[in-house]
């Protein structure tokens, strides 16, 4: 039979009585951590005018961000309108669907109303949280797959994946695609490119080819991945992941044209 066999992964972790801790919000949790951990080593190293407990603030501004853009993304990007006819579903969290350019979006403005509240440069801190962001995605991703959810589309290489829920047909593991390229190479880029003092001084650079890259690696892995079903293709080949990742693209190159030209004057 074409394909590897799904491993059989339980999506709960350990469950105690209705209690559950699911490989899902443990890769929320342990991608906040490490980003917390790690911003709060990037100030120290680079001196940044940043305290513990602004960065505790920071950390509970953009938590909030992700949980509420997440899920209102969701619901507007990819609901449909059995979510619409039932509002109180929204607030399900703990069944699961949450969309990461509405997280994105409910980030930007966490960081933006932090940023106004403590007096300090938005893309400052934007550029600082972006180097990490890459740890959340990849666990997330790695999450998507032990769920056995978000999977590719149907295919005969030789690594493709028989997902259960997917007809146990031979399917491209998008979500490992998506950890490799928007989390593993995305962090190695950024961070490399922050270890240069000429490119830190470009406030919002770091930013802009984050935006840039991951709109440009979401178009790419949606080649390879399974539309969702209830909205299935724009215009007979376009998924909602790629019109909602042009605006990234266009956004990353504007930042980085006024990062630079900034630099320039």
């Amino acid at each position: 039979m074409i394909g590897i066999a799904y491993p059989e992964i339980s999506p709960v972790i350990v469950s105690v009585g209705p209690l559950a801790i699911r490989w899902y919000s443990m890769a929320y949790l342990v991608g906040i951590v490490l980003g917390w951990w790690l911003i709060n080593r990037a100030v120290k190293k680079y001196n940044l005018a940043l305290d513990r407990h602004k960065i505790e603030d920071l950390v509970f501004y953009i938590t909030l961000g992700i949980i509420l853009g997440g899920r209102l993304g969701y619901a507007v990007f990819y609901g449909g309108a059995d979510m619409w006819s039932r509002p109180w579903t929204i607030l399900e969290l703990w069944k699961g669907g949450m969309s990461f350019h509405g997280g994105v979006l409910g980030v930007v403005v966490a960081i933006w109303l932090f940023a106004k509240k403590i007096n300090y440069k938005f893309l400052g801190i934007t550029d600082l949280v972006v180097l990490y962001a890459p740890i959340g995605i990849f666990f997330g991703r790695i999450a998507n797959f032990i769920n056995d959810e978000l999977w590719g589309r149907v295919t005969d290489v030789a690594w493709a994946v028989r997902f259960p829920s997917g007809g146990y047909l031979p399917r491209h593991p998008s979500q490992l695609y998506e950890g490799l390229l928007e989390g593993l190479l995305m962090f190695v880029v950024l961070n490399v490119m922050w270890s240069c003092k000429s490119v830190r001084a470009k406030t919002g650079l770091v930013s802009a080819v984050f935006v840039f890259l991951y709109g440009c690696f979401r178009i790419i892995i949606e080649q390879y991945r399974e539309p969702d079903a209830q909205l299935g293709y724009f215009f007979g080949t376009v998924t909602m992941g790629q019109m909602l990742s042009v605006p990234l693209i266009l956004g990353g190159i504007w930042v980085a044209w006024t990062a630079m030209k900034k630099q320039i004057n």
